[in-house]
């Protein structure tokens, strides 16, 4: 299994469990996401309830509840919104700190197209949740999250050179 980790911080964001599609120009990968259930196990052992008993069932409280599994399995952390000022300032910021940890040729392509994938992303800042891992380091890679048009589940969009492939 592959797991890949934020650069800057080391904490998982995504594993080949969920495949991706390069675009724009391999700056950023897009992962699709799914809603799933967890919690609330129904398991039916047969036996009928006590006659005696007139209420809900007594044991365990577990309620199901509805995440994302990307969000679900790597723990990703919600982070507020960004305007258009605070985004530009905060992709100036990450430019800085990924580059060096870089080497030439993927320096080189990632100087490239960061901007074309940063006008990718800026039209969409209003439909974008914003995530980084678990550990919410200041400098973390974010890990954007929207709806395309009439789908029912998310869409997630990585920058693929602030991914660090680890084998487990």
């Amino acid at each position: 299994m592959l797991v890949y980790q934020d650069l800057l911080t080391g904490d998982e964001l995504l594993s080949d469990s969920f495949p991706y599609k390069e675009i724009e120009n391999g700056i950023l990968w897009e992962v699709e996401g799914k809603w799933t259930t967890v919690g609330a196990v129904d398991v039916n052992i047969g036996a009928n309830p006590s006659a005696e008993e007139v209420g809900e069932d007594e044991g365990v409280d577990d309620t199901a509840q509805k995440v994302v599994d990307i969000v679900d399995t790597f723990r990703l952390q919600e982070q507020p919104t960004y305007d258009k000022k605070g985004f530009i300032a905060y992709i100036k910021k990450y430019i800085k700190l990924l580059t060096p940890k870089l080497n030439e040729e993927d320096q080189a392509a990632f100087k490239k197209g960061i901007e074309g994938a940063t006008k990718f992303l800026l039209p969409k800042l209003n439909d974008f949740q914003f995530f980084v891992g678990e550990g919410m380091h200041d400098d973390s890679t974010l890990v954007f999250a929207y709806y395309k048009e009439g789908a029912t589940n998310p869409t997630f969009l990585y920058f693929g050179h602030g991914l660090k492939e680890v084998k487990c």
